[in-house]
């Protein structure tokens, strides 16, 4: 009697195989929420990526809705890598999840407005902090005081490495 390997090498066997990668590409956008981390950004960007696409800035303004729940709304964009504009909404929506980076240290507010669209579209927001030469914990503490609320994961980051695979991982090349 054949072992289930041996009978799965024989031509007859191997017709009944699926002959497709078991996992697909994701889209991800990746982005930077303060200039520190947009320069980490577009240095990560240049290894041509294919399933994930890069921002380096967010830019927002808050109006009066009377059809909001809050009165507000929120229109907000986002700047690629080429200088061109996209609606953060529509990037949010075509997307499987959602990467920001933030340099320890820095103001990650601006988090709230993704993760607003993320909650929108039911997309997974994962958060990521570079601490830089000289930091003290204080200066990750209060990057991670504002990304912990909002990430589904939250990791401190040690450079660009470390983002590369973490961006592998989540199968972006």
């Amino acid at each position: 009697m054949l072992s289930e390997s041996a009978r799965m090498t024989t031509a007859h066997e191997a017709g009944f195989r699926i002959q497709e990668p078991n996992s697909k590409q994701r889209s991800i956008k990746v982005i930077a929420l303060d200039k520190a981390s947009a320069v980490l950004v577009d240095q990560i960007a240049k290894d041509g990526w294919r399933g994930a696409s890069f921002f380096t800035s967010l830019s927002f303004v808050a109006q009066q809705n009377p059809q909001s729940t809050s009165g507000e709304s929120v229109q907000a964009w986002l700047n690629d890598l080429a200088g061109r504009t996209m609606d953060l909404m529509s990037e949010v929506a075509n997307s499987d999840f959602v990467v920001v980076v933030t340099c320890a240290g820095e103001d990650a507010r601006a988090v709230t407005v993704i993760a607003d669209a993320c909650a929108h579209y039911h997309k997974s927001l994962l958060s990521l902090v570079v601490p830089q030469e000289g930091m003290s914990e204080a200066d990750v503490e209060v990057s991670l005081k504002h990304l912990r609320p909002h990430s589904r994961m939250l990791v401190v980051a040690q450079g660009i490495d470390y983002i590369e695979v973490m961006l592998s991982a989540l199968r972006a090349a």
